[in-house]
């Protein structure tokens, strides 16, 4: 994999802080895929928050998870990607402003035909302990989990029939339902790389880099300027991203490496 200090910039040295926006994937690039330490970016950190750099993270964790993270790491002023996109939360706010959307997604299920009732299981119907038991979180992480504001993530004990009319008729409602690895998740949509959109434009930014470590990273890495793969030896490779900057080393590590090498080539620092 190419060291990033070995990438060439040239077309884009000079910018100024105020232009650059840094987007990043949290577990298993900013945090640690074990250990979920950020301390090793610890050097890369200090330098954004000293130069009031925008890093704006992106996680598929709900707000109240995500929140306690970013003022950890002092990037309070700054807006979260949360829930995989779905939603956002403000700048030092600990969970957004309401729950409008989380509602509508829990009545619609109220809603759906009787033959329908009961297949789908989400959070919302289940305790901290059964969430942390089908999760493998810590209970006092999985209670956070549970506090979700713009998606529905559970489990569907139906037919494949059954699932197909589930998802049809939540269709007619709006709804998306997407299947992942465990969890059925539903949401009235939006990605990762639709909020990096908006966000950039917000904040008038001229140049973004993302950062992220697995496949289902790709569209966010896609949407900005500078893509940057974290090297992770537990998920299959990224690949096919055009001009893509892979790290050498993995993780928080790699992360502060590679963030610090680019901060040197676009702003001289």
């Amino acid at each position: 994999m190419s060291a990033p200090a070995k990438i060439g910039f040239s077309k884009k040295i000079g910018l100024t802080v105020t232009q650059l926006v840094i987007f990043s994937d949290l577990d298993g690039t900013l945090l640690d895929h074990e250990t979920y330490d950020f301390s090793p970016a610890l050097p890369a950190l200090t330098v954004l928050k000293a130069k009031s750099i925008p890093l704006v993270l992106a996680s598929s964790k709900t707000s109240s998870e995500l929140s306690a993270i970013r003022a950890a790491m002092g990037m309070e002023q700054w807006p979260a990607i949360v829930e995989n996109g779905a939603g956002e939360l403000p700048p030092h706010a600990e969970s957004p402003t309401n729950k409008d959307t989380y509602e509508r997604l829990r009545r619609a299920l109220d809603r759906l035909p009787s033959a329908l009732q009961g297949l789908f299981r989400g959070f919302g119907d289940m305790s901290d302990r059964d969430v942390a038991d089908i999760t493998g979180l810590p209970l006092n992480t999985a209670a956070l989990a549970k506090q979700r504001a713009f998606t529905e993530p559970g489990l569907f004990n139906g037919s494949a029939e059954q699932k197909s009319r589930f998802v049809a008729e939540l269709e007619q409602s709006g709804i998306l339902a997407q299947q992942g690895g465990r969890f059925l998740t539903l949401s009235y949509g939006g990605t990762k790389a639709d909020k990096i959109k908006s966000i950039a434009k917000r904040l008038q930014a001229e140049t973004t880099i993302a950062l992220g470590d697995a496949p289902n990273d790709v569209e966010m890495l896609l949407s900005a300027n500078v893509s940057v793969i974290i090297r992770n030896d537990n998920a299959p490779e990224v690949r096919d991203i055009p001009g893509a900057i892979y790290s050498e080393q993995p993780g928080p590590t790699g992360w502060n490496t590679t963030v610090l090498a680019l901060l040197k080539e676009y702003c001289s620092l």
